[in-house]
């Protein structure tokens, strides 16, 4: 077990459900449809990263130098990504202008694709035991 992917993980997890309780609950009268899917998709893939986080770190054997570098991907990867995500669905609600940062959303979802890459080539570089 890999006490850093669980700790991640959970975190995620515990703030995808929070944050998705709040949109489905408070957001639901003051954003329209399309703005309450952008926010839904947000929570989709923080808590699809989560569950990733916690399987890591449940049942890696192994550590190694790319292990930390996937954990940062995916952490950095889904603060950039989901919550610009919740910056830009709810960008009407708050003083400040999200979309002069929507690149974050772009560069988000690169790290996270990266992070998936990795996975990729792990599985393809490994050696049958």
């Amino acid at each position: 077990m890999d006490k850093r992917f669980l700790i991640a993980g959970s975190f995620f997890g515990l703030t995808a459900v929070i944050i998705g309780a709040f949109g489905a609950h408070a957001l639901q009268k003051v954003l329209d449809v399309a703005q309450l899917n952008t926010f839904e998709t947000g929570v989709k893939y923080q808590m699809y990263h989560a569950l990733l986080l916690v399987f890591l770190g449940l049942f890696s054997v192994k550590t190694s130098k790319s292990k930390t570098v996937l954990l940062w991907l995916l952490i950095i990867g889904v603060i950039l990504f989901s919550w610009s995500i919740f910056g830009l669905a709810t960008n009407s609600l708050t003083g400040f202008n999200f979309k002069k940062i929507a690149i974050l959303t772009p560069l988000g979802g690169t790290l996270l694709i990266t992070a998936w890459a990795l996975i990729f080539y792990k599985a393809l570089t490994l050696k049958n035991q």
